[in-house]
């Protein structure tokens, strides 16, 4: 293991367990939404992302933690191990909203409130990114791909 994707949908706890991970086996992590947003809240060019995204992929070592679903077939493509966070859209919802508030890493500003644009982007994951993400774990699947259902699975993985 030693080029990683970590994607699913938002408020899945892909960000956490990337950084879990992260700690384990001391692989250097980047967040795609710190390559794609600024702190204010605007963010950069698709060219300036692609860019920056090329440069981790060029690495020998990384976890890359982020959905960025026009990316994602790219990423697998480069990565030897693949985590795909394929949880309920109720812990889905019920993560990003515990988000609120709270400082993480994996982004360049504290979340103040719960986003109701951001709310339809989680409900819309299963009809519109899904299908496609399952479709490439198909095209793939000689990587080394692990599928959690639950958050749960995903913090046993580490008592393996």
């Amino acid at each position: 293991m030693k080029k990683v994707v970590v994607f699913g949908g938002s408020g899945s706890g892909k960000s956490t367990f990337a950084r879990k991970l992260c700690a384990v086996t001391r692989l250097p992590l980047y967040h795609l939404d710190n390559l794609f947003w600024n702190k204010d809240k605007t963010h950069v060019s698709r060219e300036v992302f692609d860019r920056r995204l090329d440069v981790i992929l060029s690495y020998d070592r990384y976890i890359i933690d982020g959905e960025y679903g026009r990316t994602i077939e790219r990423r697998i493509a480069a990565a030897d191990t693949v985590f795909f966070f394929d949880i309920p859209l109720e812990d889905r919802l019920s993560g990003a909203v515990a988000r609120v508030g709270t400082v993480h890493p994996d982004l360049p500003w504290t979340e103040e409130s719960f986003d109701p644009e951001f709310e339809k982007w989680i409900r819309d994951y299963d009809t519109d990114q899904r299908p496609v993400t399952l479709a490439l774990l198909e095209k793939y699947k000689e990587k080394e791909i692990i599928i959690f259902k639950s958050r749960k699975e995903s913090d046993l993985y580490f008592s393996k």
